[in-house]
């Protein structure tokens, strides 16, 4: 059983920076893509980022790119998200989950994803 436990969010004022992390409990982490989503009040979860399994490959949603990155550390059972020039707009729940199919890859659907972590809250202020 995977479990996923976000953690780093805080309030920040605009163009400020924060790192959240993911850690996840379970021997598979080092074969499975992860992904970063995030909702808003009153919106649907919205998908934020993506990397592969080994790391070496990475996806965005246009609102971040350039902004956010993403990454893992096999060895620790961890993923991260780099948030930079954080905007207002970014003030959501952030949550991370894994892709359930691997030949899935690519996708932005929230539904091909499994095992979301609680999530942590992100408030950015103009």
């Amino acid at each position: 059983q995977v479990q996923l436990t976000e953690s780093g969010g805080g309030s920040v004022q605009a163009g400020g920076s924060l790192r959240l992390s993911c850690v996840c409990s379970g021997p598979t982490f080092k074969w499975i893509h992860m992904g970063w989503f995030r909702q808003a009040p009153g919106k649907e979860r919205e998908f934020v980022a993506a990397i592969r399994y080994s790391g070496t490959d990475t996806i965005y949603a246009d609102s971040v790119k350039g902004r956010f990155t993403i990454s893992r550390d096999n060895p620790k059972y961890t993923m991260y998200l780099q948030m930079n020039n954080l905007e207002p707009e970014d003030t959501a729940v952030y949550s991370c989950a894994v892709l359930v199919r691997t030949t899935d890859w690519g996708t932005k659907d929230p539904d091909f994803y499994r095992y979301w972590g609680q999530g942590t809250q992100v408030t950015v202020s103009s």
